[in-house]
């Protein structure tokens, strides 16, 4: 294997690999890539066998081979040589050299042959155009819901379904971890999506990469469903995941009917404000209690043992003093990753879900469960 590539060409590609290499592993080969050199082109893979990465970039190559060799090195390497073009051989022994002006690496490798089989892509396979800004959006606005809690592995991803609108349909991804629930939706698409009529669930690794994938790909961008795969495919880059084989729950089931209690605020006032409460609130303990008075709403946390807080902020509000209390992260989380000036704040009543919105927004909800008192 011999060829020629920009030093910076070849860093991209290295470094999309970095989040998706198992950095604790049995199986050192997943520690590689797999650099394959050929047809005047360089295609890097990386695997962690649910999650796999392929991509491709123009090179110039004058022997075709392959092999891998460690992501994190390469990298390393690959960072901190001199801008322009580099030169990589592989040498007997299954060393790679790496040269590229005065500056020169010589890095072992393993025979590609023991890199984990990748399938190829059915040729057939339903890509449908997805906007790549909209998916960004579903992704952001849910992932802080995706559960960590490995025993219910369900919720460690989000549920990613169509829904019919008439004529039209939008995408939704739903994710909760059974304290809260965000769900988000697109607006009305052009085509309909294959493979997403049941929904599938994309677990939290994988969220991370499309995201990934999503921002660092400004062209447009395919997606598609594949025996237990979700496909994402850009001009240079595959990205295959794994779906996660369960049931979401039916999350519809815990979206309040009932009207609750509405009121309305500054995006930025209301961040501040919980942010000064989390700063005294403790692990074990993050509850904050929202208290509505006569234009008012009072943010308070009491802690024996930690302390005390308090903030207010004024909203239009006229009725009897009600107070709820709630866990200020969720809160928190619920609240950053609105777009509008403002934020709207349904309580549910008789300790009932709430509901967290963007005003003038009915794409995104996040209801999330008040504490006990």
């Amino acid at each position: 294997m011999d060829f020629n590539i920009p030093r910076n060409t070849l860093l991209t590609g290295i470094r999309k690999t970095l989040g998706i290499v198992e950095k604790k592993t049995t199986q050192p080969i997943l520690n590689n890539v797999l650099l394959k050199a050929h047809d005047n082109r360089l295609t890097i893979i990386a695997t962690d066998v649910e999650i796999t990465l392929v991509t491709n970039y123009g090179a110039e190559v004058s022997m075709e081979g392959e092999i891998t060799v460690s992501a994190k090195k390469i990298y390393e390497m690959i960072r901190e040589i001199p801008e322009g073009v580099v030169h990589v051989q592989k040498t007997s022994g299954n060393y790679l050299v790496i040269s590229c002006q005065k500056a020169v690496y010589r890095i072992g490798g393993i025979p590609a042959e023991e890199f984990p089989s990748i399938a190829d892509t059915k040729q057939d396979l339903q890509l449908c155009s997805v906007d790549r800004n909209a998916l960004t959006e579903l992704i952001a606005k849910s992932f802080f819901a995706v559960s960590n809690d490995e025993t219910r592995p369900n919720l460690t991803g989000a549920f990613l379904e169509v829904e019919e609108r008439g004529e039209s349909s939008v995408l939704k991804m739903v994710a909760t971890d059974g304290h809260r629930l965000a769900v988000v939706e697109s607006l009305p698409l052009g085509e309909k999506f294959l493979g997403l009529d049941k929904g599938i669930i994309i677990p939290r690794k994988g969220l991370l990469e499309i995201r990934k994938l999503l921002e660092e790909n400004l062209g447009e961008v395919f997606l598609g469903v594949e025996r237990g795969l979700c496909v994402v495919k850009s001009l240079e880059d595959v990205l295959k995941v794994s779906l996660i084989d369960a049931e979401f729950p039916n999350y519809r089931r815990v979206i309040p009917q009932e009207k609750g209690i509405i009121v309305s605020f500054e995006k930025e006032k209301i961040l501040h404000a919980l942010k000064r409460i989390n700063v005294i609130s403790s692990e074990g303990y993050g509850g904050v209690v929202a208290t509505l008075k006569e234009n008012l709403m009072v943010l308070s946390f009491q802690d024996t043992d930690v302390g005390e807080a308090a903030d207010e902020i004024e909203i239009e509000y006229h009725g009897e003093e009600v107070a709820m209390s709630y866990n200020v992260n969720y809160f928190l989380a619920a609240v950053e990753v609105i777009d509008e000036q403002f934020v709207t704040f349904e309580i549910g009543k008789d300790h009932k879900p709430s509901i967290i919105r963007g005003s003038g927004n009915d794409r995104y909800m996040c209801i999330i469960m008040p504490l006990k008192q």
